[in-house]
């Protein structure tokens, strides 16, 4: 699995709103995100870096498809395959 190069933190955040993260809170150039899933609570803060780092945005996918029980290929290709 090949992550996609050139995501920035605001649109792995649009992104992942369709999963059920949103906003809550955003200091200079990093928000947090959070989703209530199962009855539990995950928060997760991305930096608005263009683009983003890939060793950073792959521990934030993984992080995610964690709490989702997902399989981090799984996820990669529910949010970025068009």
């Amino acid at each position: 699995m090949k992550l996609p190069r050139n995501i920035n933190g605001e649109e792995l955040a649009k992104r992942l709103s369709r999963k059920g993260y949103t906003p809550v809170h955003q200091t200079g150039s990093h928000v947090k995100l959070k989703a209530i899933i199962d009855g539990k609570t995950h928060t997760i803060t991305i930096p608005l870096h263009k683009p983003l780092r890939v060793g950073t945005f792959h521990q934030i996918l993984k992080d995610v498809a964690e709490h989702l029980h997902l399989a981090l290929d799984q996820l990669v290709r529910e949010l970025f395959d068009n």
